[in-house]
């Protein structure tokens, strides 16, 4: 009787817990990791679309969150958000365990994405987000007074075929605005959208970046100022990197992926300081050219070193409101750094003034804000170039006879299809906004060159 007892109480004891393989264990902490990233990506593109933009969350899930990295497309859809629209912040949950990811918007900050694992903040209740700025009363270009075009009926159908497919099959345009010798002769909007409503540069942010160096006065030809590349146990290698060689792409930084893919950074609330500054070389640098977020971040990095934080938290503010980009903010991460390869938020109306600035050679409403000869040295090839038919100066893109283009024309451009093209033989400033899905592609030389031919 006892034994039976006891035999029928071990049947219904719990069975002992199966070890996980290690890689199991690697592959669950993998999954755990990229549906952190999503939830990153789901909250940072919701607080900029709903608190820069002025967009509702449905909205921004329809556009800006449709056929985004295949790794994190079909994950964000299923992460469930939460909009506090009275605090400016939005939370996306991925997990059980862990706090959901947080977004934070503040007045002239934008949004902010705190690291994976960061409770709410708490605190004195924070005020409620201001509705995004309408037009500027003032006449263009410093403000959106005067703006009539009239564009001939072949500028128009370019215009057009912008936003159907023409030039890029799958491609999807937000806006394009055209300027001939300064004065707005084009502009539309896809529904939602408008002269506005803002959106991510993603890399245009790269030739803003190289912008501002100028603005600020050091020189280019010194070897970085990088904090993190200085030690006590002995010389870094990295630390003869030159500014110059950060805005070429031509550090001799390694990188994971060819376009150095930064997600922990852009999504993941890892800051600058931490991971852009940590890659070794691979290469001697000046010696190959290598597309990389991380090269300009180490760029911004350098001038918050160079100028010390006030001076440089107020660079990107003194640009945009010289040039009349009231809707224009550039975000960082959650220890002050600016993401400064990709996380700008801005119109296609501020894109074509940033455009034409640099077209004036850096002088506007008459004074002078770049230094004399920064334009030819953005817009000038040196050292290694890219493996492809467009050159490469300064952080910007160049282009030409080989794309179909006048000798000595630039671009400006970033993920999803964002561009700024100048040409300056034409006088010509062209800005395309897009949202391209995908393998979808937006070829702008194409468009450029039917716009210079349009009468």
């Amino acid at each position: 009787m006892r034994r039976a007892l006891l035999l029928s109480a071990l049947l219904v004891l719990p069975a002992p817990a199966i070890a996980q393989s290690p890689q199991s264990v690697r592959a669950d902490d993998r999954a755990n990791y990229v549906r952190a990233i999503a939830a990153g990506y789901k909250a940072a593109f919701l607080c900029g679309g709903i608190f820069n933009a002025g967009r509702s969350e449905r909205q921004v899930e329809a556009v800006e969150l449709k056929g985004i990295y295949p790794e994190y497309d079909e994950i964000v859809p299923t992460l469930t958000s939460q909009v506090d629209r009275r605090a400016g912040t939005v939370s996306v949950s991925f997990d059980r365990q862990l706090p959901p990811r947080r977004a934070v918007w503040a007045t002239g900050k934008g949004c902010t994405l705190a690291p994976i694992g960061a409770p709410a903040a708490r605190g004195a209740p924070r005020p409620t987000p201001p509705r995004p700025a309408g037009a500027d009363p003032r006449a263009w270009p410093l403000g959106d007074a005067g703006i009539a075009p009239r564009p001939s009926e072949a500028l128009t159908r370019v215009v057009e075929r912008a936003f159907d497919g023409y030039y890029g099959r799958g491609s999807e345009t937000l806006g394009v605005v055209v300027l001939r010798d300064g004065r707005v002769v084009a502009e539309r909007y896809r529904d939602g959208f408008g002269p506005f409503v803002a959106n991510r540069t993603w890399s245009v942010a790269k030739s803003i970046t190289g912008t501002l160096v100028g603005m600020s006065g050091v020189d280019v030809r010194r070897p970085a100022n990088i904090p993190e590349w200085r030690s006590r146990y002995g010389a870094d290698p990295r630390a003869r990197i030159t500014l110059d060689q950060l805005l070429r792409m031509s550090s001799g930084l390694h990188s994971d992926t060819a376009g150095n893919r930064t997600d922990a950074i852009y999504f993941g609330g890892t800051t600058v300081t931490e991971q852009a500054t940590s890659w070794p070389l691979s290469s001697r640098p000046g010696e190959r050219f290598r597309y990389a977020n991380n090269d300009i971040m180490l760029a911004a990095r350098s001038l918050r070193a160079a100028l010390g934080d006030l001076r440089y938290r107020a660079l990107p503010s003194r640009l945009f409101t010289t040039l009349g980009m009231r809707h224009t903010v550039a975000q960082s991460d959650w220890q002050d750094n600016f993401i400064a390869s990709s996380d700008v938020w801005t119109t296609a109306r501020d894109l074509a003034r940033l455009g034409q600035f640099w077209l004036q050679d850096g002088v506007w409403e008459g004074r002078r804000v770049l230094p004399a000869g920064w334009m030819r040295y953005m817009t000038t090839p040196a050292g290694p170039q890219p493996d492809r038919s467009e050159g490469y100066g300064a952080s910007i893109w160049l282009f030409g006879p080989a794309q179909g283009l006048p000798a000595g024309s630039y671009s400006a451009q970033g993920n999803r299809g964002q561009y700024v093209m100048v040409v300056p033989a034409h006088r010509l400033v062209v800005v395309r906004r897009g949202e391209d899905p995908g393998t979808a592609r937006f070829d702008v030389a194409r468009f450029t060159a039917d716009l210079i031919a349009a009468p």
